[in-house]
């Protein structure tokens, strides 16, 4: 059920959505693993495919992840609450606290996973075998009318999610990726800095 946007349309579009997740509205599995199959095309280190996805629908299991969420997440907003910052740097700040508030509500949560544990050395290998898959979910789900938004603050407490959801000790966590339908479907491209400012030709400047 795709809703025909133009490509560049969703690229320019995939927003961090938090309080226009639609709570009320149950996201069917069979969309979610549409999106999924998508995903899966991406590019993964020496095509291992060592990726693994688990999607959180049923409430009681979603709410220990969003109770875990909310540990790692309620220092942080205090922070950023402490620390001022600019009128757009307060409005993400709300934002995500109301997610903090809801997140046990949201429809589904997934978390994308990657066999192995990093290291120093390797870290950019490893990640990029799983971060170029979940953008492309994130990408799927907006070309359907559904939105996400990227966190990782239940990661500080990632044991515990483990064992709460039976993974592996040998894999690691990427991400936990809140997942539902959109309330409207308008959104827009960010703001964003000149790409004069972050760009250089042949060398850093």
């Amino acid at each position: 059920m795709p809703t025909d946007l133009p490509f560049d349309e969703v690229l320019t579009t995939t927003r961090a959505v938090r309080r226009r997740l639609d709570l009320d509205r149950p996201v069917e599995p069979e969309v979610i693993d549409e999106c999924l199959r998508l995903a899966l095309q991406a590019p993964s280190g020496s095509n291992s495919q060592r990726w693994h996805f688990v999607v959180l629908t049923e409430p009681e299991v979603r709410r220990p992840i969003a109770e875990l969420y909310r540990r790692g997440a309620g220092p942080y907003l205090d922070q950023r609450r402490a620390g001022g910052g600019t009128e757009q740097q307060r409005r993400v700040h709300d934002s995500a606290r109301y997610l903090y508030d809801v997140i046990d509500r949201v429809p589904a949560l997934v978390i994308p996973c990657l066999q192995g544990r990093p290291s120093g050395e390797n870290q950019a290998n490893f990640f990029g075998s799983i971060l170029p898959a979940a953008w492309s979910f994130c990408l799927a789900l907006r070309s359907r009318g559904l939105g996400s938004v990227w966190t990782t603050l239940h990661l500080g407490y990632e044991r515990e999610a483990a064992e709460v959801l039976g993974i592996p000790d040998d894999v690691t966590q990427a991400a936990l990726l809140p997942v539902a339908y959109t309330i409207g479907t308008d959104f827009k491209p960010a703001a964003r800095k000149p790409l004069d400012e972050v760009r250089s030709w042949n060398g850093w400047a």
